[in-house]
């Protein structure tokens, strides 16, 4: 990992998320890209030749440049090679540019999603990032003084179609120095003993060196649920699991959430696309 962006708008979930990657990239000697988008509707802007036909892409591309230094200034970013980008198009596209011209390792993002697991990654931004981007999104909902990693849940169905994601967790987890509490929920619509849970899981892992990690079955009534609770009775410190491109986070989720889950669902959450 040698680089990770951070779509800001300059809010406090944003520079929640900044603060993250920041301790990220100072234990991992990473170069840190800041994007802010801009909502002007043109298409294309150009700083020396559209000044007088574009006044506001102007204006708003100074201000933006102005909270660059500001945020560039803070204490946390000291020592840090910080790049900055602005760019005139929808956020998903916007990463998506800047991720492949760059060569982006990890995004992490904030969201202010009050309820439950769904809502952290439900947002109109965020979640169009989570569904689209092709490398993992780490998602930030509170401000983590020391971002800690040392259990990491990652949810899966063990089906062969989420190999690439389990892949791709575990190399991370292997960065982060994390135990990795790999998860299967088992719920009413879609039971099986824990007998063949336990081996649907050995059999999924069999070919994958992993060198610190525990199989867990746990049972709820939904997924979503199953994975809340089961995160908070270890206290782990981040959940991760698979998206399936465009179809997002839909196809894991089997029901609402309680609102006593809410305190929960604070935990940051990562997502890798199968």
């Amino acid at each position: 990992m040698k680089k990770i962006l951070v779509p800001t708008d300059f809010s406090t979930q944003a520079e929640n998320a900044l603060k993250v990657a920041a301790q990220l990239a100072k234990k991992h000697h990473c170069e840190l890209y800041l994007l802010h988008i801009l909502e002007v509707p043109v298409h294309t802007v150009d700083a020396l030749s559209t000044y007088n036909d574009l006044p506001e892409a102007m204006f708003f591309m100074k201000l933006a440049q102005k909270r660059f230094e500001e945020l560039k200034a803070k204490d946390y970013l000291k020592g840090l090679v910080v790049h900055e980008h602005v760019e005139f198009q929808e956020i998903f596209k916007g990463v998506f540019h800047v991720c492949k011209n760059n060569h982006v390792d990890l995004i992490v993002m904030g969201s202010n999603g009050a309820n439950g697991l769904k809502e952290i990654l439900i947002g109109s931004n965020t979640e169009k990032v989570v569904r689209t981007s092709e490398i993992p999104v780490l998602v930030i909902k509170k401000e983590h003084t020391v971002f800690k990693t040392k259990r990491f849940v990652f949810a899966s169905d063990f089906k062969e179609e989420s190999k690439p994601a389990i892949v791709k967790a575990i190399a991370f987890a292997k960065i982060l120095g994390s135990k990795m509490h790999l998860l299967m929920v088992n719920t009413p619509n879609h039971f099986i003993t824990s007998s063949d849970a336990q081996k649907r899981v050995q059999n999924f892992i069999k070919d994958i060196e992993m060198p610190n990690y525990s199989i867990n079955i746990y049972n709820d009534v939904t997924i979503e649920t199953g994975i809340m609770n089961f995160s908070q009775s270890i206290e782990a410190n981040l959940v991760g699991m698979s998206t399936h491109g465009r179809q997002g986070l839909s196809h894991f989720f089997n029901g609402s959430i309680s609102e006593d889950l809410v305190n929960h669902a604070k935990r940051p959450v990562i997502t890798f696309k199968i």
